[in-house]
């Protein structure tokens, strides 16, 4: 029996003498916590847009003595709702904020605006503007973006239908050698400008609140009445619209993964 308790003693002996490896003595391991995963914004968009427009103020001028030469008066363009869709594309370098971009729109616009000579007989002879009923953009977009979020500019070539005219219903007094009728009906292209905020709430899905600028040009309008031509000066401000979008951006450039931690 003595022998049996002296060897467990000896055992338990060795055991406690044994050297410690660094091994032991060394933590379990535990990985880091993943990277965050920042979001990027390069690819290819389409979406839809909805909003309102307005106009400033539209002016004739009288220039032939029609009724009294140097003549001037304004009507103003009304508001209008404004609805289309948008396509795109953007560019954002790993590890950048900025964000390239190019992009168009086309969508549904209608300003009116109508006003009489205050000179004219019994005021029977009218100017008239209409902006619409379509309009487009093309241009380019810049961005800076604090990951999901990005503030942008953008700017470029505007093309919008506009109509000019003035015309006199002889309802009253003379109007020479009949009826006059002054139309100008053409689609201007000109510049655009301005910005907004996107929000990707989804990796596919991005939300928009945007302001554009349009600027608008002069133009004459002529008829003949009598033999004789004459003319008006139409001055149009400029239009000014500000609208809530919804884009889808397709897996074509994903969002960049996380690098891989390397484990010692």
């Amino acid at each position: 029996m003595w022998q049996t308790r002296l060897g467990i003693t000896a055992l338990i002996g060795y055991a406690l003498c044994m050297p410690v490896s660094a091994a032991d003595l060394r933590p379990a391991y535990k990985a880091p916590p993943p990277a965050p995963v920042i979001y990027n914004w390069t690819g290819f968009y389409i979406g839809g847009f909805a909003g309102g427009a307005w106009g400033g103020d539209a002016n004739s001028t009288d220039l032939d003595g029609y009724n009294v030469a140097g003549s001037s008066w304004s009507h103003g363009l009304d508001s209008s709702f404004i609805g289309g869709g948008t396509i795109g594309w953007n560019w954002q370098a790993v590890g950048s904020p900025w964000v390239w971009g190019i992009e168009g729109e086309f969508g549904y616009i209608k300003l009116d605006g109508l006003a009489a000579d205050p000179l004219s007989p019994a005021l029977d002879t009218l100017s008239s503007a209409r902006v619409g009923e379509w309009y487009g953009f093309a241009g380019g977009r810049l961005g800076y973006a604090w990951d999901r979020v990005m503030l942008y500019a953008k700017g470029g070539a505007a093309f919008v239908n506009l109509n000019r005219a003035t015309f006199d219903n002889c309802s009253t007094g003379g109007c020479g050698g009949g009826l006059i009728n002054a139309t100008n009906n053409e689609t201007l292209t000109t510049w655009a400008v301005g910005g907004g905020i996107e929000w990707a709430w989804l990796n596919n899905w991005s939300v928009k609140i945007e302001y554009l600028f349009i600027d608008l040009k002069d133009a004459d309008v002529c008829g003949t009445s009598g033999g004789a031509t004459f003319c008006w000066r139409h001055e149009l401000d400029s239009v000014h619209t500000l609208k809530a979008g919804l884009n889808y951006k397709f897996d074509w450039g994903k969002t960049p993964v996380s690098p891989v931690v390397a484990r010692y």
